[in-house]
């Protein structure tokens, strides 16, 4: 094995290899390790492993049904072709939209208000006095008015509600949501008009939102039929404190919002008006905090579920393929560091290896990979 060029994934086969494959957590190792060699590269490619990256993080990304990328040249999936070297075409194109897509997940949070318009709310009491918009201001009061949404009356007190709105981007990471429920100081008591609890519904319409479905005179803010609508997230139920503050209710874990649509609903009325002896919910804040992804990235629906469309920026500059030797300074090198951080992963795991072949992968003198041919990627790049 001295002088001739050794494959590690010879040396372990497809399943042990896939098993050490599926422990890099990170876009940037699962990048690195398909630029060691074609037969890396087509090894991460065929065994989707961009995608499962971004489905162990949001579920919610095995929402899309099919992925399009606009390049120069080529079209969408649908038109690429049947033959093995069109579905090979449509794998790489897969990876690629998932990298990008996992790399999304992981960058930094900067939390800010993900909403950008109100689509509507179950019922309003008194429109536009009352509208869901006011819920989108930041102050209790606006032109000497008290700024709030209430709903409808109701004698039923376990009659729900729901506020609907739409996002800045098609695909946002949510992480919490807050509320504040509307405190009436103009009535005897100041009573508190919150709900019991609320529950969180993220997904997107199954046909484009026209103008005359968001809120307006015409409609007077009245939703259109929740069965327009596909939701990929349901939250659990947060109980909701009766008090005049912005409550914050952080989700289980960061969820993908696929379609840019959240439903707050709120469950259970506590506070009776002594106007009318009926039950209102009444919601002054309303904020939904989370990261928009890139601009690049948007969803379509489609006739069996929704399409994720990927419009790459054109390229600033060329990237170098990562040197994954042993430099001339004899420093260590990034294949080193990647299998050491496999090595640590998987003993802490318990997995068996062939701890002989890892401890010269760590340890014993630089491995020299092969850099095969593949005939099918020259003729398509028309190398000689």
């Amino acid at each position: 094995m001295g002088e001739e060029g050794v494959d590690f994934l010879e040396w372990l086969g497809p399943d042990t290899s896939a098993i050490i494959f599926t422990l890099l957590h990170n876009p940037a190792d699962l990048a690195s390790a398909s630029a060691v060699s074609r037969s890396w590269r087509t090894f991460v490619i065929a065994n989707q492993f961009s995608k499962m990256q971004c489905l162990r993080v949001c579920p919610e990304a095995s929402s899309f049904t099919s992925i399009q990328a606009s390049s120069s040249d080529s079209d969408t999936k649908e038109g690429i072709g049947s033959s093995a070297a069109s579905e090979w075409e449509n794998q790489k194109q897969d990876h690629d939209v998932y990298l990008h897509l996992a790399h999304s997940f992981l960058s930094p949070y900067n939390s800010k208000d993900c909403i950008i318009r109100c689509i509507g709310a179950s019922s309003t009491d008194n429109f536009p006095e009352e509208t869901i918009e006011n819920t989108l201001d930041l102050m209790d009061h606006v032109d000497m008015r008290p700024s709030y949404w209430s709903s409808g009356g109701q004698s039923d007190p376990s009659v729900p509600e729901c506020l609907l709105y739409s996002l800045h981007s098609d695909l946002c990471l949510i992480y919490e949501i807050k509320i504040q429920p509307f405190k009436a100081f103009f009535q005897y008591g100041d009573p508190i008009y919150s709900a019991q609890y609320v529950r969180f519904q993220m997904g997107y319409p199954k046909s484009p939102l026209h103008p005359e479905q968001l809120v307006s005179d015409e409609n007077e803010g009245q939703l259109t039929a929740d069965d327009k609508y596909v939701w990929t997230y349901t939250s659990p139920k947060f109980p909701m404190l009766q008090e005049n503050v912005l409550q914050s209710f952080k989700l289980p874990r960061a969820v993908l919002c696929v379609g840019g649509v959240v439903k707050v609903e709120l469950l259970g009325r506590v506070q009776k008006q002594a106007m009318d002896g009926l039950y209102y919910v009444c919601v002054s804040h309303v904020q939904i905090r989370g990261n928009p992804l890139s601009r690049e990235l948007e969803v379509a629906p489609c006739e069996n579920g929704v399409v994720l469309k990927y419009h790459p920026e054109p390229p600033s500059s060329t990237t170098c393929r990562c040197d994954l030797t042993v430099d001339s300074g004899g420093s260590p090198s990034k294949w080193h560091n990647f299998a050491t951080r496999i090595w640590q992963s998987s003993t802490s795991r318990g997995i068996g290896w062939n701890q002989a072949l890892l401890s010269r992968l760590l340890f014993g003198p630089p491995l020299q990979f092969m850099e095969e041919d593949d005939p099918s990627e020259e003729e398509d790049n028309g190398e000689p």
